[in-house]
């Protein structure tokens, strides 16, 4: 399909251009449901991104977002970004996720919980602020390293509980060294998803298959599960949303982006066991006679998504699925 390029040039290089124009233009459907994506403010995260105003709300986010998908609707589900300080500022950031919603009947959101959260409490907030979800991550359990929490320790189970007699969704960053290959982790996912039918986890990143034989091992056992989805989250690994779509299935594959992520240079690459990331000040792309240029990590993410999607032979229905209709058939999006 033809591009309509209106994007604005202070964020993007020619490189970025470019790449767009050869790679992603005549893929990209019409519609992108974004359905991982943060929003912030700076005083309360303290983040200073280069290319990304100090405060993303809604208007924001979708001028940003013109970078990577020009001329296409969009929206989103968004996650609110906090750091593990005091809890005014956790109550701010959900309230300021809440308030992007109020403005989009086409977006949805998440509500940030901490390990200790009442869950009468949590059931309060959600419904008060309209938001459709939960968002839960590493940083707060009290285990150390956090890398190597299992799931229990920034997620138990009476979260999931209240999760499930709402009808709500849990966006999951799985950790540990072999993601959805580790077997605590899908020990406590099949847990979570039988015990809890009412309660739609997503597994975010493509189940964290930064590294994709991890999802290779793990996502059989992972199968036959009606309420478990996946983001591709600043995936930029081919093999890890193939892994999902011809193991699990298209249908539960949803498009993100994980901004501000997508809007860093650079991409993470598989090696060994693990991954590691490259970023732009990263000293890698010299390499013989070749002047690398890296692009966002953004664009990175869409070519893997279409190289999985051309590897698995997923006609034009099966990609829009991807980038729109499984999550809006999962929010209830019109």
């Amino acid at each position: 399909m033809p591009s309509t390029d209106t994007r604005p040039p202070d964020r993007l290089l020619p490189e970025d251009v470019e790449f767009y124009e050869r790679e992603i233009a005549s893929f990209l459907p019409d519609r992108v449901f974004d359905a991982h994506t943060h929003l912030w403010r700076r005083q309360e995260t303290g983040w200073d991104l280069p290319g990304c105003p100090a405060d993303v709300g809604l208007p924001e986010y979708r001028r940003l977002m013109n970078d990577l998908h020009p001329g296409r609707r969009m929206a989103a589900l968004f996650i609110p970004s906090v750091r593990p300080t005091d809890a005014g500022l956790f109550t701010s950031q959900n309230e300021w996720v809440a308030r992007a919603v109020a403005a989009d009947r086409s977006c949805r959101g998440l509500f940030f919980i901490r390990p200790e959260d009442d869950p009468e409490w949590v059931r309060q907030e959600v419904r008060r602020l309209g938001l459709h979800g939960l968002k839960c991550y590493h940083t707060m359990a009290p285990v150390k390293p956090t890398w190597e929490a299992e799931i229990p320790d920034f997620l138990p189970e009476r979260l999931v509980r209240v999760a499930h007699e709402e009808g709500w969704a849990i966006t999951l960053h799985m950790v540990r060294s072999r993601a959805a290959a580790d077997p605590a982790n899908i020990r406590w996912i099949r847990r979570y998803c039988e015990r809890y039918p009412d309660m739609n986890l997503i597994l975010a990143h493509s189940a964290r298959g930064f590294q994709p034989a991890h999802n290779l091992e793990g996502l059989p056992h992972l199968t036959g599960l009606d309420n478990l989805y996946f983001d591709t989250s600043a995936n930029c690994e081919p093999i890890a949303h193939q892994a999902i779509i011809r193991i699990v299935g298209h249908d539960k594959l949803m498009y993100g982006t994980d901004l501000p992520v997508c809007h860093g240079r650079g991409r993470h690459a598989g090696a060994a066991d693990a991954f590691l990331w490259l970023y732009e000040d990263s000293p890698v792309w010299g390499e013989k006679h070749v002047d690398i240029r890296p692009v966002l990590i953004g664009l990175e993410h869409l070519r893997s998504i279409r190289w999985a999607c051309w590897s698995e032979r997923l006609d034009d229905h099966a990609v829009e699925d991807i980038f729109w209709n499984n999550a809006a058939r999962l929010f209830g999006v019109d």
